[in-house]
């Protein structure tokens, strides 16, 4: 068959080597696609982390630098953790993405292992829908300097030490003060990151079409300390006035301890996600699949 993609990168959820059934099932779901995929027409390789702690043979292996610019599209095999982390990489390259949920039904790895053949038949012809989503470039300012720099699909968190009391941050948008707040953290998530950790803390859902991002304390001191949405083209910047041991996680895949007078700088990234999902996909029905939306005595 005549594939609209040709030269088709694959993505594996990460097991430790030797960690038992968890790695031989990978494996095992791998082999399979990249054999599905190879009688479709495309030239298969495979992320060269994703061989090394799989064991998958028989495939070339590229680093992300290699895919991102040799191939045409990326298919992610695993949970939402792992497609942040590839779509993080990818997205400089502007490499589509397509998600295969292993576990239960995700927000951005949508199509079910188990009816992945029937999707991605249409799909590699070119029956698909287009998503772009936005992510956040964030940097840890200390005393003028920058000590950690990261990109994140889902929130960048400011947290308490796992110890210690409440923080004390000091908000600013484009150079304008907000607010002081007194609370467990502070979470800043985009679109996407508005059904994680933001959902739980009491943020609102934001459609990814919506150039926002939404502010959200944890557990704050002041109960008037409420959920804020902002446009995505400014600048927000969080201080750390008080606390001991806080620090910063972006996307919860990486993480900066923070020092008191430490200023987290938060602006869009030049570069967007690209995910593909199955025609007919709708936010909407991921939703109402994924929070039980509609069923009855819910």
């Amino acid at each position: 068959m005549n594939s609209k993609f040709r030269h088709v990168a694959l993505f594996g959820k990460y097991h430790a080597p030797g960690s038992g059934m968890g790695t031989a099932a990978s494996r095992k779901a791998l082999e399979e696609i990249a054999g599905f995929l190879t009688d479709q027409g495309c030239t298969v390789v495979v992320e060269r982390e994703t061989i090394q702690n799989t064991g998958l043979a028989g495939y070339p292996a590229m680093d992300i630098a290699t895919i991102g610019n040799e191939c045409d599209l990326g298919l992610v095999v695993g949970g939402d953790g792992t497609m942040l982390g590839i779509g993080r990489l990818l997205a400089q390259y502007g490499v589509p993405l397509i998600g295969i949920n292993q576990g239960r039904l995700g927000f951005i790895t949508d199509i079910p292992i188990e009816s992945y053949q029937t999707a991605l038949e249409s799909m590699l012809q070119g029956a698909y829908e287009e998503d772009h989503r936005s992510m956040m470039h964030a940097r840890v300012m200390r005393q003028g300097a920058c000590v950690f720099d990261a990109r994140a699909l889902n929130d960048v968190v400011v947290n308490r030490g796992a110890t210690s009391g409440m923080v004390e941050l000091r908000i600013e948008v484009d150079g304008l003060p907000v607010s002081n707040q007194r609370a467990d953290g502070l979470i800043i998530s985009t679109p996407t990151g508005s059904t994680a950790y933001a959902l739980s803390a009491g943020g609102p859902l934001m459609h990814p079409s919506i150039p926002g991002w939404v502010l959200v304390p944890i557990a704050p001191h002041t109960l008037s300390n409420r959920p804020f949405v902002l446009a995505d083209a400014g600048e927000i910047v969080i201080e750390l006035v008080a606390g001991r041991d806080a620090s910063a996680n972006f996307d919860m895949q990486s993480l900066a301890s923070l020092q008191l007078g430490d200023r987290i700088s938060v602006r869009r990234s030049q570069h967007r996600v690209r995910f593909l999902h199955p025609r007919g996909w709708s936010y909407f029905d991921t939703l109402r699949k994924k929070l039980h939306w509609n069923e009855r005595g819910s």
